[in-house]
């Protein structure tokens, strides 16, 4: 085994939490929490992961607050949820005692089409703009937040983190990226407003600041706090990778332990951060709902455009911000073979998180660890993606369809 390879399989530190090796699960919505509910299938489906060798699993789109659902199936942060997040946490500690587990924070903002809003009457981002995803849901139009809102927001935050501490998390990882809520305010695209929030860089970046700010007082200095942010929005009028570098320095600036550099936009353009088959497909075969299915297949080739997979699609990008910054990098984007993982390490990333070569295989490490010439399988199909809505939520049909009859 290379020294590179040795490295990304033995023992590391993120931030001061120790974990066995350098190897995470990305955090990926499953649609594994029906009605809202963390339960059996979300455990079970993480079970897998923590017992196939991965170091830490993250447990994706943990929202702050029922509003800050995409849709009515997500979970949210709150009381009622506190046992049964104990419960999962314990239960996965027993499956793999040496196993850590993170939460994603995140926030719809104005991308949404949950009907079971509680707070709201209809999402808000940092400007008012046509709501493409709630549109066949009857909520075409997002408003913008007054700064009572974004205080609000940011106390949704705070809330969110103290709870996921005392429940058990490890980690927790803030959604900084794919035109989710915080997103929409860094990127220009989105955020057009005038007073302390909008315009420059520093302005739009006010309130991820705060956000992150909130968390660390939550959890305190010794918890983990990575960042997931965007090298680019893949759209014209987006965020860019000059001012994306330069949104890594301030987080850095501002205490993030650890970055993890993505890209695109679920509202814009998401198979900037997918890459391989498009998603329009299999989301036309799931849809439920008659005026969204149609939609898709009017717009869906435009909205889902094709890039070819390869390799380490985000790594120079991604080595931009490493040249940048002081803290920790988590290297995700196209890792699905034993040579990837030797090629991230040698250029000087600390861990690495992996999705869909999960999904297909949850016992990627061990298998990885065991033998240098181990295929994953991942054809980057990305059929697992466009099963989120799906009952039961996402799974690899590649496994189904290998599996003997």
């Amino acid at each position: 085994m290379s020294d590179s390879l040795q490295h990304a399989f033995s023992p590391a530190m993120l931030g001061k939490l120790p974990l066995k090796n350098r190897i995470l699960k990305a955090a990926t919505y499953e649609g594994k929490t029906p009605d809202g509910i963390p339960g059996d299938l979300l455990l079970n489906f993480h079970k897998g992961i923590v017992r196939g060798g991965t170091a830490m699993t993250t447990i994706g789109y943990c929202t702050t607050e029922a509003d800050g659902r995409i849709n009515d199936q997500m979970m949210w942060m709150h009381e009622g949820v506190r046992d049964r997040l104990i419960d999962i946490n314990r239960e996965l500690k027993k499956a793999a005692p040496d196993a850590a587990i993170s939460g994603q924070m995140t926030h719809c903002g104005n991308f949404s089409k949950n009907r079971k809003m509680q707070r709201l009457k209809r999402p808000l981002g940092p400007s008012r703009q046509f709501n493409m995803l709630g549109a066949a849901s009857g909520m075409p139009f997002a408003g913008a937040m007054a700064v009572s809102n974004i205080d609000y927001l940011v106390q949704t935050y705070f809330d969110a983190a103290l709870l996921m501490k005392e429940t058990g998390f490890d980690a927790i990882e803030i959604h900084f990226s794919h035109g989710y809520g915080i997103s929409q305010f860094i990127s220009p695209k989105t955020n057009r407003r005038t007073d302390n929030y909008g315009g420059s860089l520093a302005n739009r970046m006010r309130l991820p600041l705060r956000v992150m700010d909130a968390v660390r007082q939550a959890v305190g200095d010794d918890f983990p706090i990575l960042g997931k942010i965007g090298l680019t929005d893949g759209i014209k009028g987006g965020l860019q990778i000059d001012e994306a570098v330069e949104v890594a320095a301030m987080l850095d600036a501002g205490g993030i332990d650890a970055l993890i550099c993505s890209g695109g936009t679920s509202s814009f353009n998401p198979m900037v951060y997918f890459r391989g088959d498009t998603l329009e497909k299999g989301l036309i075969e799931v849809e439920q709902n008659p005026i969204m299915k149609m939609g898709l297949k009017l717009i869906g080739s435009r909205m889902f455009h094709y890039y070819p997979y390869e390799e380490l699609y985000f790594l120079d990008d991604a080595k931009r911000v490493r040249d940048r910054v002081n803290c920790q990098m988590v290297y995700i984007g196209g890792c699905t073979d034993v040579a990837s993982i030797e090629k991230v390490m040698s250029e000087g990333f600390d861990f690495i998180q992996l999705g869909r070569p999960l999904i297909k295989d949850p016992n990627f490490v061990k298998h990885a660890m065991s033998d240098r010439n181990y295929k994953n399988g991942c054809t980057h199909c990305n059929r697992c993606a466009s099963l989120i809505e799906a009952p039961g939520g996402i799974y690899c049909p590649l496994n189904l369809e290998d599996a003997p009859a």
